[in-house]
C-alpha cells in the first residue's frame, strides 16, 4: 500500500480519513492492524456495508461479516493501517455514525442494543 490514500471517507465530527481501495477477496499478513470498510458501488457512489476496526486479514475474512456484506452485494474493501486500538475504535464509532446505512438492514453492522 502506498502512502497517499485513494479517497476519504467523512465521518459524524466532519473529520476526514484517508483509506486505500481494494477488491474482496482480500488478504494480508496477520498483525496489520487498522480501519476498513466493506463497500459496493451504487450509482456511482461507495457506499458501506460494513464497518470495523482490528487485524485487518482477520476481521476483513471474518465469516459471519464477510457472508453478510457479499450477500449485500459488497465488492472491495477501503483500508488503511492503525496501530493505536483507542484511535481505531474513535474512527469506527464516528464512521458508523456518519454512515448509518452500514447497519442491519441495509448493511452489516448491528447497532448496540438493538
Amino acid at each position: 500500500m502506498t502512502n497517499t490514500p485513494e479517497l476519504y471517507w467523512t465521518g459524524v465530527s466532519g473529520k476526514k480519513y484517508g483509506y486505500w481501495i481494494k477488491k474482496l477477496p482480500y488478504s494480508c499478513g496477520e498483525g496489520q492492524n487498522g480501519n476498513y470498510i466493506i463497500t459496493k458501488i451504487v450509482n456511482n457512489f461507495w457506499i458501506p456495508v460494513y464497518i470495523g476496526q482490528g487485524d485487518l486479514n482477520k476481521r476483513v475474512n471474518d465469516e459471519t461479516h464477510y457472508k453478510c456484506a457479499i450477500g449485500k452485494g459488497a465488492t472491495h474493501v477501503h483500508l488503511h493501517l492503525n496501530s493505536e486500538e483507542a484511535d481505531r475504535l474513535s474512527e469506527e464509532q464516528d464512521l458508523l455514525a456518519g454512515h448509518t446505512d452500514a447497519y442491519a438492514p441495509n448493511g452489516c453492522n448491528e447497532k448496540e442494543g438493538g
